[in-house]
C-alpha cells in the first residue's frame, strides 16, 4: 500500500481496530451470501446452497483459503482475548442464522417434529467451520463439495 506502520494505523486505528474493520467487511460479504442462500424454497435447499457456498468461498484462488472467523481464532495468542471473543460471537452469527431458518422451517412442517433446529444448526455449522479448516489446510473443491454432499445425508427424513 505504501504506506508504513504509523501512517496506517493513523489511518485505521491500533492493530485490533484495523481487524475489526477487515472482519466488519468480511463477515458482511459473508452474510450477503447467507441471505442469498435463505432466499431458497426449502430449507434443505438452503443448507445445500450454504454448505456448497461455503466451499466455493473458501477455496475461492480470489481470497487465502479458509475462513477469516475459524483460521484468525486458531492463530489468536495469549494477549488477544478480546479477539478471541469477537470471533467467536461472529462465527456463532452463522449458527444463529441457520438456526433461525431451521426453526421456521420446523414450524412450517417441513422438518420432523422430532428433529432439533438447534442442534441441527450447531452441527451445519461445525461443517461449514470444518470445511474452512479443511480449505485452510490444502484440501480441494471436489474433496469438500464431497463432505458438503455427506453432510447433508444427515438431513432427517
Amino acid at each position: 500500500m505504501g504506506i508504513n506502520r504509523p501512517s496506517m494505523y493513523a489511518a485505521f486505528g491500533d492493530k485490533e481496530d484495523l481487524f475489526r474493520k477487515a472482519l466488519d467487511r468480511y463477515t458482511d460479504r459473508m452474510m450477503i451470501d447467507m441471505r442469498e442462500a435463505a432466499k431458497e424454497t426449502t430449507a434443505r435447499a438452503f443448507i445445500e446452497r450454504l454448505l456448497h457456498g461455503v466451499v466455493e468461498s473458501v477455496t475461492s484462488s480470489k481470497q487465502a483459503p479458509g475462513c477469516l472467523t475459524v483460521t484468525g481464532a486458531l492463530a489468536c495468542g495469549d494477549g488477544s482475548e478480546s479477539v478471541r471473543k469477537e470471533l467467536v460471537f461472529r462465527r456463532g452469527q452463522t449458527e444463529r442464522f441457520i438456526f433461525q431458518r431451521l426453526r421456521q422451517a420446523k414450524k412450517q412442517g417441513e422438518l420432523p417434529a422430532a428433529s432439533a433446529p438447534s442442534d441441527l444448526a450447531r452441527y451445519f455449522a461445525t461443517v461449514v467451520q470444518g470445511i474452512a479448516v479443511q480449505a485452510a489446510s490444502g484440501a480441494t473443491a471436489a474433496e469438500l463439495r464431497r463432505v458438503s454432499d455427506t453432510a447433508l445425508k444427515a438431513w432427517p427424513a
